[in-house]
């Protein structure tokens, strides 16, 4: 949930930015639009912490990237993982 980590960055309490994602997630399927389309203004009706940089975070690569950590999709995790996985599979067992 991307835009609900943006919210939570911003100083949202977590509860109130789950309840304002389902908010923009209703109001984006009302319209018959994608997230990433809602209006700033619509957005910022929702939540004065939404700012223009909300974009990023829907984005397909500010979506992914924002998920890095252990088992996480951003590019470092990944290339972490597989690291990891290389080494497990290339060290001679004991």
């Amino acid at each position: 949930m991307p835009l609900a980590d943006y919210l939570v960055r911003k100083g949202v309490p977590f509860r109130d930015a789950h309840a304002i994602v389902g908010q923009a997630v209703a109001l984006a399927i009302e319209q018959g639009i994608a997230l990433s389309d809602v209006s700033i203004e619509a957005f910022k009706e929702l939540s004065p912490a939404i700012e223009h940089d909300v974009y990023d975070v829907l984005a397909l690569d500010g979506s992914v990237a924002a998920r890095n950590h252990i088992g996480g999709t951003a590019p470092e995790a990944v290339r972490s993982a597989l690291a990891e996985a290389r080494r497990r599979t290339t060290t001679p067992a004991a």
